[in-house]
């Protein structure tokens, strides 16, 4: 990994993985591309920032990063609501960033990832794309496809003959992000990314995070009965304090 691109790396999971490849002797440079350049006492020298909206039509801002090997999409949005409480353009701006844009994204570089040459790409998804997620519905919708595509495109590079695959990182709620509206915190999201990292250069294709600590087991409760679980989830979200 000698030149990255972080889509969504001036917060978050994206921001700590977008430094913890800056510090190796290896890599070159660390694109960051994201609504809003990284806070400053989180830069690095060899990070170079972009703005860009991924609401926007035109992606052809993209063609300028010819030279990277490693694509990572951390972009992404969600809140916990009843669906009622929803407006048409969240819907909308919700697929928009969180599926459309990756896809994309994977499509602008497909040229690399399904070539002979090492490449790695991966995705922050979530594990509500893997089972009904009540008060996230939509945005459980928009990583449900997100899942779907990963899964078909990665088959299609198995039979293409390339070892470069797509990484469907899909963790639960991630502590020390901006994503409920809380602060960056390094230290809380520093394991993570170095989990992640480990996993996109073993060219996995599949990340949960404490999946034999938790999910495994959430996973089952859901498959064996996918109304209770949803019930169980919907309760579970309404006592955790996160609905505002």
């Amino acid at each position: 990994m000698k030149r990255a691109l972080i889509v969504g790396g001036a917060n978050g999971i994206g921001l700590s993985i977008a430094k913890q490849l800056a510090e190796r002797k290896s890599c070159q440079k660390v694109y960051i591309v994201d609504r809003v350049r990284p806070s400053e006492c989180f830069m690095d020298d060899k990070f170079e920032c972009f703005e860009f909206d991924l609401t926007e039509t035109d992606f052809s801002f993209f063609d300028r990063f010819t030279d990277i090997d490693t694509l990572m999409i951390t972009a992404g949005f969600g809140r916990l609501a009843h669906f009622h409480d929803l407006d048409e353009d969240y819907i909308i701006n919700s697929f928009n960033v969180n599926t459309t844009a990756a896809i994309r994204l994977i499509h602008r570089f497909y040229k690399y990832i399904c070539s002979s040459a090492d490449f790695y790409c991966g995705v922050m998804g979530s594990i509500a794309g893997f089972m009904s997620s009540p008060l996230f519905s939509v945005y459980g919708a928009s990583k449900a496809a997100l899942k779907i595509f990963i899964e078909s495109v990665n088959v299609e590079l198995l039979k293409a003959g390339t070892s470069n695959r797509i990484l469907n990182v899909s963790p639960g709620s991630i502590k020390g992000t901006t994503f409920y509206n809380g602060t960056n915190d390094l230290s809380l999201t520093t394991g993570l990314a170095s989990e992640i990292i480990h996993h996109l250069e073993a060219k996995d294709d599949l990340f949960i995070p404490l999946y034999e600590e938790v999910f495994q087991e959430v996973l089952q409760r859901y498959h064996k009965d996918f109304r209770a679980e949803g019930i169980h989830s919907y309760e579970y979200k309404m006592e955790s304090g996160r609905m505002k």
